[in-house]
């Protein structure tokens, strides 16, 4: 499924973690890899109004000189030994991310794996989040990773490890929308180990003051058939047909709160029983997809999905979903 995968670097040894990880998909999918590089006018001259446009050009030829020069360099780790492996230096204004957008659509990529500073995210990516706004406009999947939360990539076929991704739904086709990106990315991860998914759907309007049992057994029960009848079907080939040849591991869980973003957090971060599989477990990322080309505006409103990716630790892929209604 991702052929061609994006990795934005700013010369920072956080942005570089997104490599390993990239090539781990591009070796599983026989994918390529493309590092992008954008450098812009340095921001002290622009401060200064009696800088001529030559010194300018000048200035922008060092930064993409030293900028290809250091790219040269990332494609000799040994991580990307025998993958093909393109490089890309795009001069621009401050707009990284603009650039970032514009070279996902003229280069046919599939997927970009960037990596954010800090516990929540987004926050420092070039402030003013970079990150953020290519998450939001990406017209692909987006894997986001954290800085201090490494997928775990030293799975080996011996080790019979698991990575395994969270797939919150809410009942829309919308929300679906991430099973496939999901399930291809977990198997290329976790290959030649065991790719996982773990769907949930969190019942609201049970976790009231005053709840009214027979109310809360009728949604649970609501809930838990819907769940259990996704599974079935993702199975017999009938919704994201592309996952069953997989064979992943696939539960799930019916979650009675009220506030759906920290539930789905919860989940990933801490875990619970799963009643398909019966044992506490914790997810390595979570999936999620928003509702049309400006972002959140339908994924549950309030915007859930924002507030799982400002809050969680957890590495996120955000998909775009092409549903139209």
């Amino acid at each position: 499924m991702f052929q061609r995968i994006l990795v934005p670097v700013d010369g920072s040894q956080r942005a570089e973690q997104a490599l390993p990880v990239a090539a781990r998909i591009a070796r599983s999918s026989g994918g390529s890899i493309l590092v992008l590089r954008v450098v812009s006018i340095p921001s002290d001259f622009q401060v200064y109004s009696s800088v001529t446009p030559a010194v300018v050009q000048s200035a922008l030829e060092a930064e993409q000189e030293e900028a290809e020069s250091y790219l040269a360099g990332l494609t000799n780790q040994s991580v990307l030994a025998g993958l093909p492996v393109h490089t890309q230096v795009v001069v621009g204004t401050d707009q990284a991310a603009r650039s970032i957008l514009s070279t996902i659509t003229d280069q046919y990529c599939d997927l970009v794996v960037i990596c954010s500073h800090g516990y929540t995210g987004i926050k420092r990516w070039a402030l003013g989040s970079v990150a953020e706004k290519v998450v939001h406009l990406s017209p692909v999947p987006v894997l986001l990773l954290r800085a201090d939360h490494a997928l775990p990539l030293h799975i080996t076929a011996q080790q019979q490890g698991v990575i395994r991704a969270l797939v919150p739904l809410d009942g829309s086709a919308e929300a679906k929308a991430a099973l496939e990106p999901a399930a291809f990315l977990v198997a290329a991860l976790a290959a030649p180990g065991k790719g996982a998914l773990h769907l949930m759907r969190v019942v609201t309007g049970t976790s009231t003051h005053e709840p009214d049992p027979e109310r809360q057994k009728a949604a649970l029960a609501k809930v838990r058939h819907y769940l259990s009848t996704t599974v079935e079907h993702i199975r017999e080939r009938l919704i994201a047909p592309s996952v069953a040849p997989l064979n992943l591991s696939i539960t799930w869980s019916a979650v009675p709160d009220g506030d759906v973003a920290t539930s789905i957090v919860n989940m990933a971060e801490i875990g619970e029983d799963t009643e398909g599989a019966g044992t506490p477990e914790r997810c390595d990322l979570i999936a999620m997809a928003t509702h049309g080309y400006s972002g959140w505006q339908r994924w549950v409103m309030g915007s859930v999905t924002e507030r799982v990716l400002h809050a969680t630790k957890v590495p996120m892929l955000i998909v775009r979903s092409n549903v139209v209604h």
